[in-house]
Formats: C-alpha cells, sequence, structure tokens
C-alpha cells in the first residue's frame, strides 16, 4: 500500500467553547484534496468543529471504513454494502465518471477478447474499479499491486496490463501503454448511467444532527474550491502525481464539479444500480442498502 500522510486543519474556536473533533480521511489525490481544500486550510470553519484529516490510498480507507474507523471517510462504492452498518452515504463529495473512468492499459495492444485471458494487476479488491471489471470479465484473473505501483510493473514486464485509477488515467501514455477498455465508456454503453467510482460516508453514530452538520461543511468546502478554484487547485497540485498545472486542472475538472456537489436523481440511481448488479452478480455478498444524509 501507499504510504499515509497526515495533516491536522483547526477550525481554533474559542477556549470556551467545547470543541467536537470529527476525523476526516481521503485519498492523497488532487481531486479529493481540492474538495477537502476549504475544510483543510480552514477557508470554511464550522463552530464547536474540529477536523482532523487523514490522507491514505483508497484501499486502506475501505479497509478502515469496515471497522468504522473514521467519522467521515472517502470510499469505494463497491466496498459500501460491508460498512454500511456503520455509515450512511453523504450527497455530495462524490467522483463520477461521464462516460470515462477506470481502464485497462497493457504493454501493447490486446483484443478486449485477449484481455480477458490475461492477468490483470488491480488496486484493491474493494475499489469500484474491480467491481467493474468482474461485472465485464467474471473469470478475469486479478492480483493486487498498490495503484501506484501498477503503472512501473507493467512497464517492468511483471504484468501484461493493468487496472488504473486516479491520475494514471491521464498519464498512461505517455509511458507508451494502450488503452484497452475505459469502464467508464463502458459503463455508459451498458447502462446510459454515469459511472459512480468513490463516495464520502460518514458514521452512523455521530447521530442525524451532526451528520448534517458535517455533510453542509463538506459541500461548503467543495463551493469554496469551485468558486476559488486557482487557489484551491494550487494547494491540489501538490498532490497531483506526474501531472503539470494543466492536467492536474484537467483530472479536477472531471471528478470535481456539480455533480460532486450533489450526486442528483440520475447519479444516486447509478449507485444503486451499480451495487445491485455487482450483488446480482455475486460479486458483492452482502445485500446493498443505499442510505443518503438528507
Amino acid at each position: 500500500m501507499a504510504s499515509t500522510v497526515s495533516s491536522i486543519s483547526s477550525a481554533s474556536p474559542s477556549a470556551s467553547t467545547q470543541v467536537r473533533e470529527i476525523s476526516v480521511a481521503h485519498s492523497p489525490d488532487s481531486d479529493d484534496a481540492f474538495m477537502f481544500y476549504g475544510l483543510a486550510t480552514n477557508k470554511v470553519r464550522v463552530p464547536g468543529l474540529r477536523f482532523t484529516h487523514t490522507l491514505s490510498d483508497i484501499e486502506t480507507l475501505n479497509r478502515k471504513a469496515l471497522e468504522g474507523f473514521y467519522d467521515l471517510t472517502a470510499i469505494s462504492f463497491h466496498a459500501y454494502p460491508y460498512m454500511q452498518h456503520h455509515y450512511a452515504l453523504l450527497p455530495n463529495g462524490g467522483s463520477v465518471g461521464e462516460g470515462y473512468g477506470p481502464m485497462i492499459v497493457a504493454n501493447r495492444e490486446y483484443s478486449v477478447e485477449q484481455i480477458k485471458t490475461k492477468k490483470i494487476a488491480v488496486p484493491g479488491t474493494l475499489t469500484t474499479a474491480y467491481l467493474v471489471l468482474k461485472l465485464f470479465a467474471p473469470e478475469i484473473e486479478t492480483e493486487v499491486v498498490p495503484f501506484d505501483h501498477i503503472i512501473p510493473q507493467i512497464l517492468q514486464g511483471r504484468y501484461d496490463a493493468g487496472l488504473i485509477i486516479h491520475e494514471g488515467q491521464l498519464t498512461y501514455g505517455k509511458s507508451g501503454l494502450k488503452r484497452i477498455v475505459d469502464f467508464g465508456k463502458w459503463w455508459r454503453e451498458e447502462t446510459g448511467l454515469p459511472l459512480p467510482l468513490g463516495g464520502n460516508a460518514i458514521k452512523r453514530e455521530l447521530g442525524s444532527e451532526l451528520m448534517h452538520e458535517v455533510s453542509a461543511a463538506l459541500k461548503e468546502s467543495i463551493q469554496y474550491a469551485l468558486d476559488h478554484r486557482e487557489e484551491a487547485l494550487d494547494y491540489a497540485l501538490q498532490f497531483a502525481r506526474d501531472l503539470d498545472r494543466q492536467l492536474a486542472g484537467r483530472f479536477v475538472s472531471m471528478y470535481v464539479n456539480e455533480r460532486t456537489l450533489d450526486y442528483g436523481a440520475e447519479g444516486r440511481h447509478a449507485i444503486t444500480r451499480l451495487l445491485q448488479m455487482g450483488y446480482d452478480k455475486g460479486i458483492i455478498t452482502q445485500r446493498p442498502q443505499v442510505d443518503f444524509v438528507d
């Protein structure tokens, strides 16, 4: 797994105010950093709350969420049915592919049928990318590799192909790799829907009032970043692996937009449809019960 990086932000209320700490976890990626910019830098403050931020790769966050570890955490939608007793989904903060998404890339051109016979390096078995891969090819052989090692290990010849997420969707070409399948496009062709990849989940034990307060704070943080795009992008660039400012801006625009402020009816339907398909195919073993904080 990629190493964990932690940072702390504090609302610094007066000493007389009782402070409630909210533990927040998300991926060290430019899009997540962009949407959490307001909260992480105290541009957005909530009286009486202090947000502490932990950054870690998404598969590690998925595993932590199974234990109910963080109050607010980024998760892969694939993982949600296994933690739904601990968490509800926020209506904001999601990453949704509008006809684009995780990809299979390879060291040379393969047909769709040929790629199904290859061992694929994958970034984790609880990632949504893995779920969609298994919907596409249930019998395909996989091996878990940290997401930021997949492209290097293909180049080293350890794997013929890999399932890439995050910024690798924009950088694989400069390494000479070939895109075989774009799962955002495949999913759109299969269902007519956008592909919901990851969202933010909040612990139920916080209680309804605090869950709504934190949800509103995250939405304000996303809106602040969208309204102050250049300064938020400056902040996000420190997490933009192998991306220059232009590509980082493009990546952020792909996954932080109006859909991130609220999934809308179509986005919510896409989440439910994806998880139900996974359950019906036996990929997900826990019946999904999708529950949003409204």
